[in-house]
């Protein structure tokens, strides 16, 4: 609807800043004036009403009280101007690229990794030099893990910022980092980093001023006199750390008050209900998006709104915030895409792709970490029942937007997936969590995995895992079998060296578990979406308990799977035979596979298959006329499947031919079986 004042509004901003709104700035212009209303309703509807579709600039807004909010919002429209006035104009030129090829975040072309700068390559001066390895894997995106300043021992890893503009001095400087994104968009390359929405580090400037006393700065965080409305919302509100961070509240003596620590005692949460707070942060955006960032990571979204009663998680006016933040990224910066990072049930983590009338206009990409961690279920079961049964409530995601799909990252493996599902394979939810939990932190008789609980909550013995891609599908105890005696101990990666004899993956334990790892980088490669690895584990690097001995890591033990990167290791991927070697190379050929075939990009394009066999999860990609049928077998034995299998969808092919092995086989009749081995996988087309 067109609204005269608003619009007028619009346009005298503009020619305030010089824009030449018929020319070359013309498409900002149009992309303000065709969101302006939207962008109008979202704000007002958190920060203040003036009731009706009453435009907040008309003369009878301005004497309703309203002089405050409207000042605020039209600072809110001034500042997407003058970001976008800042933006290079190589970004601008990315800009118009990216808007033309629509989600070009969908691309089957693009496969990522995710790092710690100083771990991988030592700081951001030297990460350039780390580059060609990366275009060798096949990787062209980078997410970089949190640069920017937090106080070494109180950091989480980056996710305490104590400053959200300045680099961290541990890995370089802004300049360096401006180089590195340079030097990466020269070679074709996408980055992403993270923004800490949801708080700071009690030694952020505003929280140093909010303890000092500044009323303005402790309006930016949730503090209390007394504990009445702290006990009244840890009433309600589950515990993220319980073991290292109880509750949701710390004392502050300095100013003689209670403020919200949701995460841990040294992160304070932000009080998104003051608009103050809201400009300040989306300042902080937009500063990350002229730095040249391809996707910006929104951590922990879903905690960004607090209410009494509530668990203080996915709340509706979250939403709300995404939604204007992604209105307002989009007419400044359109080509930095928003990853949010809601870590959340399958009903929940659907919402954030927005909702009604705001489809595809929230986040344009979200973690499928549902369907990572019904990969570790069913690798431990070798039943793919759980996993089928999640798959209804996945597929709702709307076309136009994508996931990260991903086998394990920097954080736990939480096992949020509904007991509803687990109860739909015919499983004890309670128990099967139990078994899982055991299984993976190496407590089950005979299990493989070499991993760790992570957060155990004491009073419901709800805890995630921790643990390197490698350890837990067995690559540890494996090795360790060969080096050491049973009743030595396990060797630490670390301390393993270059003692890993070459011949070591002729051992059975080891091939088993370098078919685990290649079986589930597979199907997250495969599944659609942007595919991303976690460093290290496309060479096989296995726990690093060294975090032990370092105070500032050792009470958090997913560090254990955070390696340092040791580069004469990741020579060996050059050594014909040795696991490095055959890690890397078969990582590399699932990249370039995954890249050769179109229908591999995210189109909403992919139909799951009833099961012919329990231990096998499959699901058709489809693409120009081409039909993929990905077949996995999470069993440590041979899995039968009838041929009738490939038949099923009206198709009839007489032959297949698996993309992945060269090998083709003749479809037989209904009655006979195509055998898959012990954690095979192929990517069968149709002839």
């Amino acid at each position: 609807m067109f609204q005269y004042e608003l619009h007028k509004k619009i346009k005298e901003l503009c020619l305030t800043h010089l824009m030449d709104i018929a020319g070359a700035d013309h498409a900002f212009y149009l992309r303000m004036i065709a969101n302006a209303n939207t962008l109008q309703d979202l704000y007002f509807s958190i920060y203040g009403n003036t009731g009706g579709n009453l435009s907040v600039f008309h003369a009878s807004a301005k004497s309703s009280g309203e002089s405050k909010s409207l000042q605020a919002f039209e600072n809110i429209l001034t500042l997407i101007i003058e970001t976008y006035k800042q933006r290079k104009p190589a970004f601008r030129k990315r800009d118009t690229l990216k808007e033309q090829q629509g989600a070009w975040f969908a691309s089957n072309q693009i496969t990522g990794m995710s790092l710690y700068v100083d771990r991988f390559a030592g700081n951001l001066k030297s990460m350039p030099e780390r580059l060609p390895y990366l275009q060798e894997l096949g990787v062209n995106f980078l997410h970089l893990m949190p640069l920017f300043e937090s106080p070494e021992g109180e950091s989480d890893g980056g996710y305490a910022v104590s400053d959200f503009r300045k680099i961290d001095e541990r890995f370089g400087t802004l300049n360096e980092f401006k180089i590195l994104q340079e030097k990466m968009q020269a070679a074709g390359m996408y980055l992403m980093i993270d923004i800490v929405l949801n708080h700071t580090s009690h030694q952020h400037e505003w929280a140093k001023k909010a303890k000092a006393g500044d009323k303005k700065y402790q309006d930016f965080f949730y503090m209390y006199d007394n504990r009445e409305i702290p006990d009244q919302l840890d009433a309600t509100m589950p515990e993220i750390f319980p073991e290292s961070s109880p509750g949701s509240f710390s004392f502050v003596p300095e100013c003689n008050k209670w403020v919200m620590t949701v995460f841990h005692h040294y992160q304070w949460d932000l009080n998104y209900t003051n608009p103050d707070v809201f400009s300040a942060m989306l300042e902080n955006i937009f500063f990350y998006a002229n730095l040249g960032v391809d996707i910006l990571r929104i951590d922990a979204p879903a905690f960004i709104w607090k209410q009494l009663g509530t668990t203080c998680q996915n709340l509706p006016k979250a939403h709300t915030l995404l939604q204007l933040i992604k209105h307002c990224v989009h007419i400044a910066t359109p080509g930095m895409a928003l990853l949010g990072e809601a870590i959340v049930a399958p009903k929940e983590i659907i919402k954030y792709f927005g909702t009604d009338a705001f489809v595809a206009k929230e986040c344009d990409i979200a973690y499928n970490a549902t369907q990572m961690a019904l990969q570790w279920d069913a690798l431990a079961t070798g039943d793919t029942r759980v996993m089928l049964a999640a798959q209804h409530e996945l597929l709702q995601k709307p076309l136009g937007t994508t996931w990260i799909t991903y086998t394990r990252c920097h954080d736990d493996i939480g096992l949020g997936y509904d007991d509803s599902m687990i109860a739909a394979a015919g499983f004890n939810s309670y128990e099967h969590r139990k078994f899982l939990k055991e299984f993976y932190s190496g407590n089950y008789p005979n299990s493989p995995a070499a991993g760790a609980l992570f957060s155990v909550n004491p009073k419901t013995q709800d805890a995630r895992i921790s643990g390197s891609l490698a350890s837990l599908c067995g690559l540890e105890k494996a090795l360790a079998g060969d080096l050491v005696s049973s009743d030595s101990g396990l060797k630490n990666d670390s301390e393993l060296k270059n003692e890993t004899p070459i011949n070591a993956a002729n051992n059975p334990a080891v091939q088993i578990a370098i078919s685990k790892i290649v079986l589930m980088q597979a199907q997250s490669m495969l599944l659609g979406g942007i595919p991303m690895l976690f460093y290290g584990d496309e060479v096989g690097y296995t726990n690093d308990y060294s975090y032990l001995v370092d105070p500032g890591k050792s009470y958090d033990n997913r560090w254990m799977h955070r390696p340092v990167i040791r580069w004469e290791k990741n020579e060996l991927r050059k050594v014909a035979g040795s696991v490095e070697q055959r890690i890397f190379s078969a990582t590399q050929q699932l990249i370039q596979l995954r890249k050769s075939i179109t229908a591999f990009s995210d189109q909403k394009n992919i139909t799951w298959l009833t099961p012919h066999n329990i231990h096998v999860a499959g699901f058709i990609r489809h693409g120009e006329g081409k039909h993929y049928y990905c077949l996995f077998n999470f069993n440590n034995k041979a899995a039968y499947i009838t041929w009738y299998l490939f038949k099923e969808h009206g198709f009839a092919p007489t032959e297949v031919h698996d993309c992945w092995t060269g090998k083709k086989q003749k479809v037989g009749p209904d009655h006979e079986y195509l055998v898959m081995e012990p954690y095979q996988f192929a990517v069968f087309e149709l002839r």
